[in-house]
């Protein structure tokens, strides 16, 4: 069967898409962007995120994919930052955004497709193309497909997602030969090509936002490979379910958030699909609660994987579900060609078990830059290998456990609090849908702890049950001294929770900072 890629509810042969990428290429070359610029991609998922991406790279040029969640300042401040040529943009992202665009900047809008309206609620009038602006598929359809050859990429810079400060462009030096022979072996394994005989076997659906990493590494390895691929408006329950079930989905991309809202599904409604066509799930991004992995292994079987790693390095570590079962809450054993240490604060060596700072390092992967901030990427580095901010620890069998970020370690009266372990044991108190603990100033600890709880709709929960809830569980310490509640907290579609906006307020007038 031809391979497609399916967008909402339009459904594409892959080579004509990539037709489309071609033209894209022939227009970002003929307005004279080539290898070393910047084609910035502020879309949501949809088939231009494939086209724009894959034609920027084709003429050797970085794609950097632009958060559409951001604020207008922080928009700007990519746009800017990353130097970019051209930006390809949505209509109503367009809309939002237009003041943050810097002049000279060749902008392509996108109008935004119905089936994105619908799933966002957006006034359908901000999906139009706004008059004077230079419309995407006009534009395409000036420009004859590139001929020729792939122009050797000068590598990719991809920002972070600035959950907890300033998104970082991270900057990646070209690949040579021997590293991307060798870094297939890893994505083999990653992206569960063992799972399939060929490409045409495989029908990838993705519903979290292209411009993460992983997702967008996904989407643009399945589409040149020619696999079958789904990339969905947005994340919900029952959809995922039902378009599994239909299209017969095979490899999955998920996240935590994901797994605990398809967990809240009635049982009756999970029983209703047929899910036996799914082989690969994998899932990364952030930690997943113990509980909530081990009853998705329970409904689905033992075909969900796990990685850790980051912009900066890529997957470092890799488990499957059986090795999972045997070291529960383990985000995986380092991958061939990757390291993985603790270490104490004076830089040494801590013993299996021993809590300390991960560091890590890809020797598949090149080396990276934070663009314009060379301090940053020195700040970064630990003997080689560098911090991706996260705390833990390695077992006796070499597996790898994250206790939190460094970041977010609060320290109250001396004492280290990692808020990770907190909020583990929250998942788990009937009525918590989730949470967020953090440090907030205290006069007499410097810290103290604070929990923000989403409870489920029609749950009725009080600061003194939960904390009567953690006090069974936890130290008398880590229980937080205040409790609040929220009904949504602010989090992107990928499930990563924007912790630094629900902290930055209580220490605004602090007179310092954590």
């Amino acid at each position: 069967m031809a391979a497609w890629i399916l967008a909402g509810d339009r459904r594409r042969p892959d080579d004509e898409v990539m037709r489309e990428a071609e033209r894209a290429a022939a227009g970002f070359a003929a307005h004279g962007i080539g290898p070393g610029d910047v084609v910035a991609v502020c879309l949501r998922n949809d088939f231009a995120f494939l086209t724009a991406s894959a034609g920027a790279s084709l003429i050797g040029a970085y794609v950097t994919p632009v958060n559409w969640h951001n604020s207008v300042d922080e928009a700007g401040y990519v746009f800017v930052n990353s130097g970019a040529k051209a930006i390809v943009i949505h209509a109503d992202l367009h809309h939002r955004m237009a003041d943050a665009i810097p002049a000279g900047v060749l902008t392509l809008v996108v109008e935004t497709p119905d089936a994105i309206v619908a799933a966002y609620g957006l006034a359908p009038q901000s999906a139009v193309l706004p008059a004077g602006v230079t419309g995407w598929t006009d534009w395409l359809a000036r420009h004859a497909p590139r001929q020729g050859g792939r122009v050797a990429a000068l590598g990719s810079m991809i920002y972070t997602s600035g959950t907890t400060g300033r998104p970082k462009g991270v900057r990646r030096a070209p690949t040579s030969e021997a590293q991307a022979e060798a870094a297939e072996r890893n994505a083999a394994v990653i992206f569960g090509l063992g799972y399939a005989d060929r490409p045409s076997d495989i029908t990838c659906l993705l519903a979290g936002p292209l411009y993460h990493s992983t997702p967008n590494a996904f989407s643009l390895r399945f589409f040149a490979m020619g696999a079958k691929l789904i990339i969905e408006p947005r994340f919900d329950a029952e959809t995922l379910l039902r378009r599994i079930e239909q299209e017969r989905v095979t490899h999955l991309l998920a996240v935590p958030t994901m797994f605990v809202r398809l967990l809240r599904l009635p049982a009756e409604v999970r029983a209703r699909y047929d899910l036996s066509s799914l082989r690969f799930v994998m899932h990364g991004a952030a930690p997943c609660p113990v509980h909530v992995k081990r009853a998705m292994i329970d409904w689905w079987g033992p075909i969900i994987h796990e990685h850790y790693g980051g912009t900066e390095t890529g997957a470092v570590t890799y488990c499957n579900s059986q090795e999972w079962l045997a070291h529960p809450g383990t985000v995986g054993r380092a991958l061939p060609s990757c390291d993985v240490r603790i270490i104490a604060e004076d830089g040494s060596d801590v013993a299996a078990g021993g809590t300390g700072e991960v560091i890590c390092r890809n020797r598949n992967f090149p080396d990276f830059t934070y663009h314009g901030d060379d301090d940053k990427r020195r700040r970064a580095d630990r003997q080689g290998l560098v911090t991706l901010g996260d705390v833990g620890y390695l077992d006796r069998d070499g597996y790898l456990y994250l206790c939190g970020r460094a970041n977010d370690m609060v320290i109250s009266g001396g004492v280290n609090i990692y808020p990770a372990e907190i909020e583990a044991e929250l998942h788990k108190m009937a009525g918590v849908a989730d949470c967020a603990v953090f440090g907030i100033p205290d006069d007499e600890y410097g810290e103290k702890l604070c929990a923000v709880v989403q409870p489920i709709p029609g749950a009725v929960l009080t600061a003194a049950a939960v904390q009567a809830h953690l006090r069974e569980r936890v130290a008398g310490y880590k229980v937080p001294r205040q409790v609040e509640f929220r009904t949504e907290l602010p989090r992107e579609d990928s499930g990563k929770i924007f912790k630094r906006k629900l902290r930055d307020p209580y220490w605004e007038g602090a007179g310092r900072r954590i």
